[in-house]
């Protein structure tokens, strides 16, 4: 399905410049709470203030949102602040209570945008309203996914579209809260290149000092904007604390950050820059080339278990491969979790081959 670029247009509309800046706490707590954070946040950059009332908790027993009280206070901020508001919705109820108290934007959150029922839902209770409505990802690495709930808001008549990248769930990540397994949106970017795309360093970072770092590459990637969770008193938030900013600390992050050109005319920088992408696509080419040879021989080593009847996974010497693996990349200056992500990908595709050999 085709995304037009006038779905770019609402940005202009709603006098949101670039880069968007959507800021306000994880959760709206009390009255006080939000229209104090909502003042601090007048005198930075921010375009539009997002408050949760209702919080969707992986587990009963937390705290899960004011609820339709909570309103009425984001009333109040655009009344006396003059911002725009947002809030998630996440089913068609909260469409009606949202749309009742004129909140601008509305989001649908990740555990949402996995259950292509409820997105539905929701789709169903916009029609005919086509008030701006931005995506996030789901909570697992699933494109198809995020795209089909796009798509099903499109289909619904809604034309106010946008997309939030807040990284994906995962057992073992040590330095993100959600991976941000960039290519994702990146792809999601190439089927759609005219959806504004806002990254929301909170829900990647899960904590405070990292959000600068993580921005700054949203940006260098041409991103349009940032949803940035921000609360007066971060430590005694009521929820996702280690991740929220004071309204001083975000308005610091916003200056820090470098915004870049999309490119540049200069002859001296084309041609340097065509001849490191020239390099990459030997580069490229030839670890084709290698993956592929990497392969035959896994094929050879399926084809000799099966003959011995010895059994495809060998726990031991992939645990050996990975620790090493791991170790020389580090010593190159990759990532743990790069090297480990490629090699897991390439250990299941050669268990795949050794399983297919006849």
């Amino acid at each position: 399905m085709e995304i037009k670029k006038e779905n770019r247009k609402w940005l202009d509309d709603m006098n949101l410049s670039h880069p968007i800046v959507i800021a306000g706490p994880c959760s709206a707590e009390t009255e006080e709470q939000v229209l104090k954070t909502a003042h601090e946040l007048k005198n930075t950059d921010t375009n539009v203030f997002r408050a949760g009332i209702w919080k969707p908790r992986t587990r009963p027993g937390g705290f899960e949102g004011v609820g339709e009280i909570g309103l009425p206070w984001l009333q109040k901020v655009k009344e006396e602040t003059g911002m725009l508001i947002t809030t998630e919705v996440g089913n068609a109820n909260h469409v009606e209570l949202a749309l009742k108290h004129d909140v601008d934007i509305l989001w649908i959150g990740a555990r949402t945008t996995v259950n292509p029922f409820v997105v539905q839902e929701i789709a169903d209770a916009l029609k005919g309203v086509d008030k701006p409505v931005l995506v996030k990802n789901p909570v697992n690495p699933d494109l198809a996914l995020w795209l089909g709930a796009v798509e099903r808001f499109k289909t619904a008549g809604i034309t106010q579209l946008g997309v939030i990248h807040r990284g994906f769930s995962t057992y073992n990540s040590l330095h993100y809260r959600n991976k941000p397994k960039w290519h994702i949106a990146i792809q999601l970017k190439k089927e759609f290149p005219d959806l504004p795309l806002i990254l929301d360093p909170s829900h990647i970072c899960g904590r405070r000092d990292t959000l600068l770092d993580v921005s700054q590459t949203g940006l260098d990637l041409n991103y349009d904007g940032f949803m940035i969770e921000t609360h007066i008193d971060p430590d005694n938030a009521w929820s996702d604390a280690k991740q929220q900013v004071t309204p001083a600390q975000l308005n610091q992050i916003t200056k820090d950050l470098k915004i870049r050109e999309v490119s540049s005319t200069k002859e001296d920088f084309q041609r340097k820059l065509n001849m490191h992408r020239k390099e990459l696509d030997l580069i490229d080419s030839n670890i084709v080339d290698i993956l592929g040879d990497r392969m035959g021989i896994a094929e050879q080593i399926g084809r000799l278990k099966k003959q011995e009847n010895v059994a495809i996974l060998q726990s031991g010497r992939w645990s050996d491969i990975l620790m090493k693996m791991i170790e020389y990349g580090e010593e190159k200056g990759l990532r743990k979790e790069f090297v480990e992500e490629i090699f897991r990908t390439i250990h299941v595709e050669s268990i795949n081959i050794q399983h297919k050999v006849k």
